[in-house]
C-alpha cells in the first residue's frame, strides 16, 4: 500500500479521489455543496496540473506525492517500496529496487476476475506471519527477499526483477477487472508464474481453512506495486502535504451517498482548516486528485481587482471537480 506521508503542521493539504469518474459518485456531484472549498479556490491560485489519461498505472494522487518528495520516474514506477525500506532501515534500500507485496482476494466471476480491496480483508497479524513463513521459499527460489511492515498483509520485496517493472498501483485495479493492470511484459514473466504458484499454494493453507470457517473470504493471492528504486542522490526533501484519504474506501466502493458525507466533513474539517490558515495570510497549498488529473493551488499575493473577480468569478465547485 502506498506509504502516504504526513505532516500535520504544514498547511499543505493533499486530498486524493477528490473526484471520480465512476457512475454514482459522478451522480452525486451537482448536489455536493461545499461552501468553504468554493471560498477557499476563490482565494487561491491553480499553479499546476498533471492531467493524464485515466488509465495510467500510477494514479495522479500518488504522482501528486511523488513531485512534492521530488521523485520523478516513469508511469508504474514510483518506488513507494524501496522509500518504505529506506524509512525501516533495510539493508539495500538505496542501491536496489523493491516491491510492495500485498495479499488481496481475487474475485473468480464468469467472465472476468476482479480485485478486492485488501483493506476490507482484516488480516490478521498472526495469519500474515503463517503465509509469510508459507511463501518465502517460494519468494527465495526466484531471488526474492521478503520482509515483513508494520502493516499485517504488507510485506516488502527485495529483487532485480523489480528493476525498471512498472506495475499498477492498488487504487487504480481495487474493484477492477485485472486484465487491464496486470503486468504481462517478458521481464514480468517470473512473477506471474510465481503468482499462479502462491494462488495454489494459499488454497491450501489452515489460514484460508480457517477464515473460510469463520465466514471471510480467503485470501489467495497477491498484488505487486510501488516497484522501483529510489532516485540517486535522494532529493532534498522539504515540508510534504498531509495527505487525507476519507474518501478512499467510498469512492473504491463507488457509493455516491458515503462519497457525499466524507466530502461534506472533509469541508467541515480539513478545508475549514485550511481556509482559515488562508484567511491570517499564510502560504497555504490545496491539491485535488481525481481519476484523470491532479491540480495545485496556491496561496499568491493579489491585487484588489483579482481578489475581487476571484470572489464573484469563481468556478463551481461540482465542475472543479468533475475536471479531475
Amino acid at each position: 500500500m502506498l506509504p502516504l506521508a504526513r505532516a500535520a503542521d504544514t498547511p499543505r493539504l493533499l486530498i486524493p479521489f477528490a473526484g471520480r469518474l465512476t457512475a454514482a459518485c459522478r451522480a452525486a456531484l451537482p448536489a455536493l455543496a461545499l461552501p468553504r472549498l468554493g471560498d477557499l479556490l476563490a482565494r487561491l491560485t491553480l499553479q499546476d496540473e498533471d492531467a493524464q489519461d485515466d488509465d495510467t498505472l500510477s494514479p495522479p494522487h500518488e504522482r501528486a506525492l511523488a513531485r512534492a518528495l521530488g521523485i520523478q520516474t516513469a508511469d508504474g514506477c514510483l518506488p513507494w517500496a524501496a522509500l518504505e525500506a529506506q524509512r525501516a532501515g533495510l539493508a539495500g534500500a538505496h542501491g536496489q529496487p523493491w516491491a510492495l507485496v500485498t495479499l488481496c482476494h481475487w474475485q473468480v466471476g464468469m467472465s472476468e476476475v476482479v480485485l478486492g480491496d485488501p483493506a476490507s480483508l482484516g488480516i490478521s497479524a498472526a495469519e500474515s506471519d503463517a503465509l509469510l513463513a508459507c511463501a518465502l521459499p517460494f519468494f527465495e527460489e526466484d531471488g526474492i527477499a521478503l520482509f515483513t511492515t508494520g502493516q499485517p498483509g504488507l510485506w516488502l520485496a527485495r529483487s532485480a526483477l523489480f528493476d525498471g517493472l512498472d506495475t499498477a498501483s492498488l487504487d487504480r485495479a481495487i474493484g477492477q477487472p485485472l486484465a487491464s493492470w496486470l503486468p504481462m511484459s517478458d521481464a514480468a514473466r517470473p512473477l506471474r508464474r510465481l503468482q499462479n504458484e502462491m494462488q495454489m499454494l494459499l488454497y491450501t493453507t489452515h489460514v484460508n481453512d480457517d477464515r473460510i470457517a469463520r465466514g471471510q473470504l480467503p485470501i489467495n493471492s497477491f498484488w505487486l506495486s510501488g516497484t522501483g528504486r529510489l532516485p540517486q542522490p535522494l532529493p532534498a526533501q522539504g515540508p510534504q502535504p498531509t495527505v487525507d484519504l476519507a474518501l478512499r474506501d467510498a469512492a473504491l466502493q463507488d457509493d455516491g451517498e458515503a462519497w457525499s458525507k466524507a466530502w461534506q466533513a472533509l469541508d467541515a474539517g480539513p478545508i475549514a482548516d485550511l481556509l482559515a490558515h488562508g484567511e491570517r495570510g499564510e502560504a497555504v497549498e490545496l491539491t485535488l486528485c481525481g481519476d484523470r488529473a491532479a491540480r495545485r493551488w496556491i496561496a499568491t499575493p493579489r491585487s484588489l481587482l483579482q481578489r475581487v473577480r476571484g470572489r464573484f468569478g469563481r468556478q463551481r465547485t461540482a465542475d472543479v471537480l468533475e475536471a479531475l
